[in-house]
C-alpha cells in the first residue's frame, strides 16, 4: 500500500476497535469502510470481529465496480459501502452494527417511533429513513440501502440494525453511539416525551447551516 492509503487503513482499524468498545457491534456481527484516495474503499473483510482488526482483515476495493484490489474478502456488505460512496460524495465513512438498543427497535414499529427525545437526534443524525427487512448481503438490500441514503445521513434496516454515515470514521461512530442512546431511552424509560418542534427545527437549522460552511 502507498503510505497515504496505509495511514487511512491505521485509521479504519482504530475507528473499528472504538466502534466495539464502544458497545456498538458484537462478534463479527458489524461491518466498517473509509473511502480512499484514488477511487478505493478500505472495508472490513468478510467475518472479520472489528474488535480485532489487523492489516490482514481490511479489503481493498474500486468504489466504481468493487472489484477487490489486495488479497482479502470484503464484507458481504461491501455492496452498500461502495453504492454509498458513488451517490454520496461528501460521506467519507459508513459503519453498519446491530447495536442493541437499536436493533430491538428495528424489530419492532421503527417507522412509528419520533427519535427526537434527546439534542443529538436532529442536530448529528437528522430523520432516519427505514429499510424493510431483505437478506444481508444481498442486491436488493445493497440498493434499498443506497437508495436511502441519497436522501438520509441514517438508515435503520428492519430487524438488521443501523446504518450511519459520516465525513470521518468518529463522525459515523458518534451517530450511530448517539442513536443507540436515544433508542436505550426509548426503550428503558417511562412516560417518554419528545422534544418540542421548535427546538427540533432550530437544531436541524444549526446543522444544515454548520454542513453547508464546510462545504
Amino acid at each position: 500500500m502507498v503510505p497515504v492509503i496505509d495511514e487511512q487503513v491505521l485509521a479504519l482499524i482504530d475507528a473499528c476497535r472504538l466502534a466495539a468498545d464502544s458497545g456498538l457491534v458484537s462478534f463479527s456481527s458489524g461491518n466498517m469502510s473509509c473511502r480512499l484516495d484514488g477511487g478505493l474503499m478500505a472495508v472490513t473483510a468478510k467475518g472479520s470481529w472489528l474488535g480485532r482488526m489487523t492489516r490482514d482483515s481490511v479489503a481493498v476495493c474500486e468504489i466504481e465496480t468493487g472489484r477487490e484490489r489486495n488479497d482479502c474478502t470484503p464484507s458481504v456488505e461491501s455492496g452498500f459501502h461502495a453504492g454509498v460512496y458513488r451517490v454520496r460524495p461528501d460521506v467519507n465513512a459508513v459503519l453498519h452494527c446491530q447495536s442493541p438498543y437499536a436493533t430491538a427497535v428495528s424489530c419492532g414499529e421503527p417507522g412509528a417511533v419520533d427519535f427526537n427525545i434527546i439534542p443529538e437526534i436532529p442536530f448529528y443524525v437528522g430523520k432516519p429513513a427505514v429499510v424493510e427487512y431483505l437478506n444481508p448481503g444481498s442486491r436488493e438490500l445493497a440498493e434499498s440501502v443506497v437508495g436511502a441514503a441519497k436522501e438520509h445521513d441514517f438508515v435503520l434496516l428492519r430487524n438488521h440494525g443501523q446504518v450511519a454515515l459520516g465525513a470521518s470514521c468518529d463522525a459515523a461512530i458518534q451517530k450511530a453511539g448517539f442513536f443507540e442512546l436515544a433508542c436505550r431511552i426509548i426503550l428503558c424509560g417511562r412516560n417518554i416525551h419528545t422534544m418540542p418542534m421548535a427546538g427540533i427545527d432550530a437544531l436541524r437549522s444549526r446543522a444544515a447551516n454548520e454542513n453547508a460552511a464546510k462545504i
